[in-house]
Order: C-alpha cells, then sequence, then structure tokens
C-alpha cells in the first residue's frame, strides 16, 4: 500500500536537504505544498523544485491559514487530510512538504493528528529535516549551547506574561514567530541588558538571508514572517 512521507525540507537553501529527503521527494508520485492563502505561493515548494518532474508528479497545494487563533480552522485540516488519504488509498505515494522538521512547529502536525484519528491505517513515515533554528545558529556563529546551558525554543507570539521568566531562566532562547511582536520583544531585551547578546535571522539559507546583530535597527520596521531571535547569555560566546 502506498503511503505518507513527511518530508523536512529544511530552512531554504536545496542543499540542506537530506538525501533521504530528496529521493522520496523525486519518487513520489504526489507532492503536497502547504501555503498560508490560496494567492501565495508555498515556500517549501520552492525550495524542492529543482527535484521534481511535472511530467509525471502532481502537485497540490493545501492552504493552512497562519493564524494565533486555531479556532474554526478544523474544516481546513480535515479537507486536506482527506485529499492526501484520497491519493494513499488509490495507490499514489505522497510527500508533504515542509519547512525545516515535520515535528518542530510544522503545518503537517495538523494533519498528522487527524490521521491518526480518522485514518489509522494508513501508514506515515516522518523524514526529519534541519531546522531553521540550527540553520540560523550556524549562519549567526552563534552556538546554541553547551555543557549544562538550558535552551528554550518558543513561539514569541505567545509569549506574553512568561517571557521575561523564560528569558531570565534559560542561557539561550530561541523566539520564533517574532515578526509580529518585535517591538514589544525590544524594549525586554533592553531592560535585562540583553540586546546586545541577541541576533535577528531572517530567510536563513535563502537569497535573501539577514543577519542583523544591532537590533534597534529592526524596530518599527515590517519584518518577515521567516525570522527569528536567538537571545545568548553564555559567556563563552559573543554576538558579533
Amino acid at each position: 500500500m502506498a503511503k505518507v512521507y513527511a518530508v523536512g525540507v529544511g530552512p531554504g537553501d536545496p542543499e540542506l536537504l537530506t538525501r533521504k529527503a530528496e529521493r522520496i521527494i523525486r519518487q513520489s508520485a504526489v507532492i503536497c505544498a502547504p501555503t498560508g492563502n490560496a494567492d501565495a505561493a508555498s515556500y517549501a515548494l520552492l525550495i524542492v523544485e529543482p527535484f521534481l518532474d511535472r511530467t509525471r508528479q502532481e502537485v497540490v497545494s493545501q492552504v493552512f491559514p497562519m493564524m494565533k487563533d486555531q479556532a474554526g480552522l478544523d474544516g481546513f485540516w480535515e479537507r486536506a487530510a482527506g485529499q492526501v488519504a484520497d491519493h494513499v488509498r488509490a495507490g499514489r505515494d505522497v510527500a508533504f512538504i515542509t519547512i525545516g522538521d515535520p515535528f518542530l512547529y510544522s503545518t503537517f502536525l495538523y494533519l498528522y493528528r487527524i490521521f491518526r484519528r480518522s485514518y489509522p491505517d494508513i501508514e506515515i513515515e516522518i523524514v526529519p529535516g534541519i531546522s531553521s533554528i540550527n540553520a540560523a545558529a550556524a549562519a549567526a556563529g552563534l552556538p546554541l549551547g553547551m555543557g549544562g546551558e538550558r535552551i528554550a525554543i518558543l513561539p514569541a507570539v505567545y509569549e506574553d506574561a512568561e517571557l521575561r521568566k523564560t528569558l531570565t531562566d534559560f542561557d539561550t532562547v530561541v523566539l520564533m514567530k517574532v515578526h509580529r511582536v518585535f517591538d514589544r520583544v525590544y524594549p525586554l531585551l533592553v531592560e535585562l541588558g540583553l540586546d546586545h547578546n541577541a541576533v535577528f535571522v531572517r530567510r536563513v539559507g535563502s537569497r535573501q538571508q539577514e543577519v542583523v546583530a544591532d537590533l534597534a535597527t529592526l524596530v518599527g520596521r515590517d519584518l518577515d514572517y521567516l525570522s527569528m531571535l536567538i537571545v545568548s547569555k553564555s559567556p563563552s560566546f559573543h554576538v558579533s
């Protein structure tokens, strides 16, 4: 029986795909590519485009609205899962491609819970990918942790009351989805004396990659959705 592959395609550079990810993408009959709205291109699809043969592979774009409040969106996930299930039951392998890693803040996780509940007969294979967190740390030359240092990874948009405590309690803090809340986070970093211990990275691995250590230059700007902050208190490393 055919099956579903959840394939992590990395942060943006096609050369950062694993050999297994590339093989599965090349051989799968159907490629499911998530997008935030019907008019937007799939970033994951742009990454894997060099590996596709559209004369024999079907590319299916699926809309997954990017909203903080997920209430009322179950219909999107159910329809997408049903579409994937139909392909598999027709004997076609499906590669669901997702930026970074499928099990880390991934769009695929919305489908995964539905498949576990509603389609238990369909096999799912997870193909890990390099996360944007690892790629951003490498691009910035800022190690995430060593020895007994503690690391926290969290979506900044959800961290209002707890952010101060997180920044205090952990040696390294990675703030995902920081684009909408940067102007609220930055004053807190200044207050805690951490504004010079942080680096902003956008579109890592792509031609639009940007690494910014002077966070003050970002205040008031319209920042990219694919961006993050890495805050490090480690005395062994410094943001250059």
